[in-house]
């Protein structure tokens, strides 16, 4: 069987045999189910569902006798999730506490503040939820866009600080320290959820599945044939190419890029990947950053976090971390960059050489 999972962002997820050459193969729109008990099902039988969440398309797969159960409990947490996290809901926990500069909100909002507290000390500021008022500011939080004038940026910018953003993860309880600041958990929301779909695949007995959250993909186990699966990372100059393709299992592959979403003025293109230091989108010298990891949430948070530090900031990053994660940068010169970590699985359909990275 092949077959391509499509993401929001055309990071695709290509189903085949060992490593080699990159293959043709059909397209997954959809949801899709099959019938049949548990005891008739067989171990490679697939089982999925998309569902429209975060605002991207999500596609949840899994194989074998408990493949359906674990594909609904998963379209239904993201479910949840989304209705949570999401800055768009009036009902959400965000909204509510950005409404009302504080409050209450449940156990996996008030993780995942904290959990984006630990990341925006890890990266010195440069993973920071309450960079919310330039988001929007920016007009990509409304697709209002537009540059903004000095003395605006100088106005939201005062208030984007994460170390001002307070969480008790045992109450739920959460304020602010800066009047008027307000959070956005999309930069590291994806991430969690895929983690808790792992955690539903391990609950619902699946040996082998998968989730695919817009730009976000992450494995559970391997194949059903006991291969590593192969994910493909988009090109960003040609939708159609693809920068490099990396074998694994059992991790999630989180790759962030301004060519995501952005907008041009006068010739000049802005991309939605704001430096919360300058109040502008990034100007790093990369033009994607994919994050392999086994810890989603750790993954989506660095993917941003590292397109904004540059090529020579991300490798000093990576070599004092290599052991949570490892990388793949791709700068605007097209240079491939891979750490040694995971070097032997990645190839480039492209023929770019790949300048491998020393994790000392």
């Amino acid at each position: 069987m092949k077959k391509i999972i499509s993401a929001a962002l055309l990071l695709m997820l290509l189903l085949m045999t060992g490593c080699g050459a990159l293959t043709g193969s059909d397209s997954a729109t959809g949801d899709t189910t099959a019938s049949g008990s548990a005891t008739d099902v067989a171990d490679d039988e697939e089982f999925s569902q998309q569902v429209f969440a975060m605002d991207t398309y999500m596609t949840v797969t899994a194989y074998g006798p408990h493949g359906e159960e674990a594909v609904d409990q998963a379209t239904a947490e993201i479910e949840r999730l989304d209705s949570l996290f999401s800055v768009g809901d009036e009902n959400s926990d965000i909204s509510k506490v950005n409404a009302a500069g504080g409050g209450t909100v449940s156990s996996d909002t008030a993780y995942l503040i904290a959990r984006s507290g630990e990341l925006y000390d890890m990266t010195g500021g440069l993973f920071d939820i309450s960079v919310y008022p330039l988001m929007d500011l920016w007009g990509f939080t409304t697709l209002n866009y537009q540059v903004p004038d000095e003395a605006s940026l100088a106005d939201a910018l005062a208030l984007v600080d994460g170390s001002a953003v307070n969480v008790d993860e045992e109450t739920g309880e959460v304020s602010f320290d800066i009047e008027g600041m307000e959070i956005d958990l999309g930069g590291i929301a994806k991430g969690y959820t895929s983690g808790r779909i792992m955690e539903i695949f391990e609950d619902c007995g699946v040996e082998s599945g998968l989730v695919s959250l817009g730009g976000n993909v992450q494995l559970y186990g391997s194949k059903t044939d006991g291969s590593d699966w192969r994910i493909a990372i988009q090109n960003p100059d040609a939708d159609e190419d693809y920068i490099a393709v990396v074998e694994t299992s059992d991790k999630a592959i989180i790759t962030s890029g301004g060519y995501e979403r952005y907008f041009e003025e006068d010739g000049v293109v802005y991309h939605h990947i704001v430096d919360p230091t300058t109040g502008y989108p990034a100007d790093s010298g990369l033009q994607s950053v994919s994050i392999v990891s086994a810890d989603g949430t750790l993954a989506d948070g660095l993917s941003t976090a590292l397109f904004i530090m540059g090529l020579d900031d991300a490798i000093a990053f990576y070599q004092a971390h290599s052991q949570a994660f490892d990388i793949i940068l791709y700068t605007d010169d097209g240079e491939l960059y891979v750490s040694e970590g995971i070097a032997d699985c990645v190839s480039s359909p492209l023929g770019l050489d790949i300048q491998v990275v020393s994790a000392e």
